[in-house]
């Protein structure tokens, strides 16, 4: 019997998934600009408590609702600790790649993980990759590129440093995607995956934060500036409000998404949230719209759509050409 409903179903739940997250993702950038420019956080002071207060809520969440998800076997813990450096891997380069970059070419950058995640899925995980998908991703990354003005050459006046810390923040994002599709595999619940990785990160960037000297561009310089809010209750309410909710919520529903869908599209679906922020900064502060940007959250859109359609007609060819070989190879 064919399967193709199941599938069908799989996809379109990937899909809403997968926007729903890149929505709630979307919004991180205007709770982070409001700190960085109303209370001067240092960046990876930010990421630190984003992670923090996200254990802490997702920790008071599942205690009450589900306590058996806070459960995790010894023997998945290392998994689980990689999982986290890797989560604060990304944050750290994504930061070092705003500070030396702007967050133009920070952007565009980041978005190099749809290809990482590609070829990585392909060859990791053995996932399909054909040329629609490859035509998706040359698409996408189209029109990031044009969402985020990066074909200004103005704003290419980023050092080799910041191009490698861009990438490298591409590479730790694709990386983060390839694991969560992996504990998807392994049969991990989402949201207890999502605990113990925010747990992991949270440790790693509390040391990143700790290193003498401030080595770390956007870190803390001295070990009082992990407090940097003091007694600012608005200022920890908006960071507190940054991790409750677009955080947990955006990579919650990613984990999520990658329990139906291959790393590399569930990847590339997020290269939205550029045009869902656009949409936001419009709705919320007046920010005015040009003609390129239009035509760049068009042009991602675009590629993501033809990506469903493909998908969906996989699905739909896939099980009927398994069911024609099989009679044509069972006798009578």
């Amino acid at each position: 019997m064919s399967n193709q409903p199941a599938q069908q179903s799989n996809l379109s739940r990937g899909y809403l998934f997968a926007f729903i997250s890149s929505a709630f993702l979307s919004t991180t950038a205007i709770f982070i600009r409001h700190l960085s420019q109303t209370y001067h956080v240092p960046s990876l002071v930010v990421a630190f408590w984003r992670d923090a207060f996200a254990v802490l809520t997702l920790l008071t969440i599942l205690g009450f609702v589900q306590p058996r998800l806070l459960r995790m076997d010894r023997r998945h813990l290392f998994y689980m600790v990689g999982y986290g450096f890797v989560l604060a891997f990304f944050n750290a380069f994504w930061t070092l790649s705003v500070s030396l970059n702007g967050a133009a070419i920070a952007t565009v950058l980041v978005y190099s993980s749809t290809a990482f995640t590609a070829l990585l899925g392909w060859w990791i995980l053995k996932e399909r990759l054909d040329w629609v998908k490859l035509l998706a991703v040359i698409v996408c990354l189209g029109g990031c590129a044009l969402v985020s003005g990066a074909l200004e050459q103005s704003v290419w006046n980023a050092n080799l440093g910041g191009i490698l810390a861009g990438i490298l923040s591409g590479l730790g994002y694709a990386f983060y995607s390839l694991m969560g599709r992996s504990a998807s595999q392994r049969g991990f619940n989402p949201w207890t995956t999502l605990f113990y990785t925010f747990c992991f990160a949270t440790i790693f960037l509390l040391f990143f934060n700790l290193l003498p000297g401030g080595i770390i561009p956007g870190a803390a310089t001295r070990p009082a500036d992990i407090f940097w809010l003091g007694n600012s209750l608005v200022g920890w309410g908006i960071l507190f409000l940054l991790a409750a909710v677009p955080t947990l919520a955006g990579f919650g529903f990613y984990n999520v998404c990658l329990g139906y869908l291959p790393s590399s599209i569930a990847n590339l679906i997020l290269t939205t949230e550029p045009a869902f922020t656009l949409l936001t900064a419009y709705i919320l502060l007046g920010e005015r719209l040009n003609a390129i940007q239009i035509i760049g959250s068009l042009t991602i859109l675009s590629g993501v759509i033809a990506l469903r359609v493909y998908e969906g007609w996989s699905a739909g060819k896939i099980p009927a050409e398994m069911t024609n070989t099989v009679d044509a190879v069972l006798p009578g």
